[in-house]
């Protein structure tokens, strides 16, 4: 690898007594840091060219007893890192909440000697028993709906007493939760999705930890997590300011940037302190070992600002040093766009501050494309948030490389947000799917689930997929039980999905919008080869759209097909709009 050096933490009791010995060719011991605790050590290896996969033998002498001997795996890498492709602008995501998606092997359902058993599907906030398993024998339907990169929540232990099923509280960064299947059911994952063209994401939390982890019962540092001093005292800790704006500001104060960067988020997870440096490069050798194991796709950082911005950019710069043609998307919550392209690699409004980050999340558009659609017309409201929202791209460094979406894990559902309205979801989804984005789908979407009865609430929000359980009597998979309206739904997103894939005008095409006129907004995608014409019409009765407002896109006397329904028409004065919704049309017949 580019970086030849290694750090090795050693957790036994009283091991900063023994003496340590490393014996392999090819690998150096250059020091033995001890820390706080006598209950680790961190080695620091050097390897050379000479160094081949196997066992490397660490011995601990201690001052007394038996020598303590560990064979410690050096593998063998299984592709040279360029070949690592991360998901980009040709790529459609769907996003999964594992515990809800299906439940393949029931029998890891309960698994003795973690700290929550109970399984009800009847409570939002319990688990339910979806696995790994679940998600790999369903790949085939993610495929076909046009997906090309899949996108789990966290996958490693929660060993936690409740709420356990998110995966965001992680308890052991290399482990895989016994809950969900086996790492080698992960690598099964990641194996079977790179088989069938698609790309594996995996969800990584490089802020905080859940408080059952391991080391919370015997912290190597005094400065491991942050505000540790309290947490050892006993004292409720102190929760994060969530005043996101502080990593940006000129004026912010010193108790604020603290309070943002070092609270804690919720008193069961506790907050890393990546100042520390051997916390830092354990984060950074972890990610890249998960990459490394499971050939991944990309990573999905969760609370992206939260943790030390210094911190974040030299484990974005690790990353992307080891593979350059890899992706890693940040999580920003903001609708702010200047936050959201200050977290971007090369960002215009970034100052001095080089985040490495290759991709950031677009919230602001999310936001827009909800407000846009269900506000009324008139020439400040309506569809023209969408238009003003696209043309804050000047603000991003690579628009193309931003992750955009309508709904996930933490927000409403998209089709709750539009108080079920199927033409108004229909025309949010085909905007999504056009724009120059790396587009983001949530599962169940497809099929219009909701959470109508609690609006917002995670556990609702993160409803099991019908057919994903054995004795279902809907599923999704299937289409047996689904009303005409949801297959409707899964075969219009299909269809764009899959004219999406082999699309180079919408992958990676240059784009160009009209403002919105009377209701009516059009965006064009187009690469030369091929025009992707995208029209929003939001009025309720058949509406004549003048053509000759359009002249620039040269398509007068053209024939063009809908994606849609295959319809071929002719580009001429006038086109009717017969009803409210989308046409998405190609100039591919």
């Amino acid at each position: 690898m580019k970086n030849n050096m290694l750090q090795v933490l050693v957790h036994h009791p009283d091991i900063a007594f023994a003496e340590v010995e490393v014996e392999y060719p090819g690998v150096k011991l250059t020091k033995v840091n001890k820390t706080d605790s006598p209950n680790y050590l961190f080695l620091d290896l050097l390897f050379s060219a000479e160094a081949k996969p196997g066992n490397i033998a660490l011995t601990f002498s201690p001052p007394k007893g038996k020598k303590v001997k560990v064979d410690y795996p050096l593998l063998a890498r299984s592709k040279p890192a360029k070949e690592y492709i991360g998901f980009n602008s040709s790529d459609a995501i769907y996003l999964i909440t594992p515990d809800r998606f299906a439940n393949a092997n029931s029998a890891n359902d309960q698994v003795k000697g973690l700290l929550e058993q109970e399984v009800d599907r009847s409570h939002d906030y319990k688990r339910h028993g979806g696995d790994i398993e679940g998600i790999t024998s369903n790949l085939d339907y993610i495929k076909e709906l046009g997906f090309t990169a899949v996108w789990p929540s966290p996958l490693l232990t929660n060993d936690m007493k409740q709420g356990s099923y998110h995966g965001y509280a992680i308890t052991d960064y290399y482990q895989v939760d016994p809950r969900f299947g086996t790492l080698d059911e992960y690598k099964m994952l990641a194996a079977e999705s790179s088989a069938k063209g698609m790309k594996l994401i995996m969800d990584q939390v490089a802020n905080h930890c859940g408080l059952e982890h391991w080391w919370m019962k015997d912290l190597p540092f005094k400065d491991w997590v942050n505000f540790q001093k309290r947490f050892e005292a006993g004292k409720q800790p102190m929760y994060s300011n969530h005043r996101r704006t502080t990593n940006q500001d000129l004026y912010a104060s010193k108790v604020d940037a603290k309070g943002m960067n070092e609270g804690w988020f919720v008193e069961t997870m506790p907050d890393l302190n990546q100042r520390n440096p051997f916390l830092a490069k354990y984060i950074i050798q972890n990610s890249i070992w998960w990459i490394e194991t499971l050939e991944l796709g990309g990573i999905r950082q969760d609370t992206y600002p939260y943790p030390d911005k210094k911190f974040m950019a030299n484990w974005a710069g690790a990353i992307m040093t080891e593979y350059p043609n890899f992706s890693i998307v940040g999580e920003e919550w903001s609708y702010n766009p200047l936050l959201i392209s200050y977290w971007q690699k090369n960002s215009p409004v970034g100052g001095d501050y080089q985040s490495n980050l290759p991709s950031t999340m677009d919230f602001a558009m999310q936001s827009n494309i909800i407000k846009g659609i269900k506000e009324p017309e008139s020439w400040n409201e309506g569809l023209v948030h969408l238009y003003e929202g696209l043309a804050n791209d000047f603000a991003y460094a690579y628009p193309q490389k931003i992750m955009a979406f309508l709904d996930n894990h933490d927000k409403s559902r998209v089709f709750t947000e539009f108080d079920g309205d199927v033409a108004n979801t229909k025309m949010a989804l085909s905007y999504l799917l056009v724009l120059p984005r790396i587009p983001q789908i949530y599962y169940g979407t497809e099929i219009m689930m909701d959470d109508f009865d609690k609006p917002g609430d995670h556990g609702l929000i993160r409803t099991d997929f019908p057919g994903g359980w054995q004795g279902d009597t809907v599923s999704a998979f299937t289409g047996n039980g689904l009303s005409p309206e949801q297959k409707d739904m899964q075969a219009y997103l299909r269809k764009i999905l899959n004219y999406r894939k082999s699309s180079k005008a919408l992958q990676e095409g240059k784009t160009i919008h009209f403002a919105p006129v009377e209701g009516v907004y059009v965006l064009v995608r187009s690469n030369g080869e091929e025009k992707v014409i995208h029209i929003i019409n939001k009025n309720e009765t058949a509406y004549d759209l003048n053509l000759n407002r359009f002249e620039e896109l040269m398509l007068s006397g053209k024939q063009l097909k809908n994606i849609i329904t295959g319809d071929v028409t002719t580009w001429g004065d006038t086109m009717k709009l017969n009803k409210k919704g989308s046409t998405v049309l190609t100039t591919k017949l």
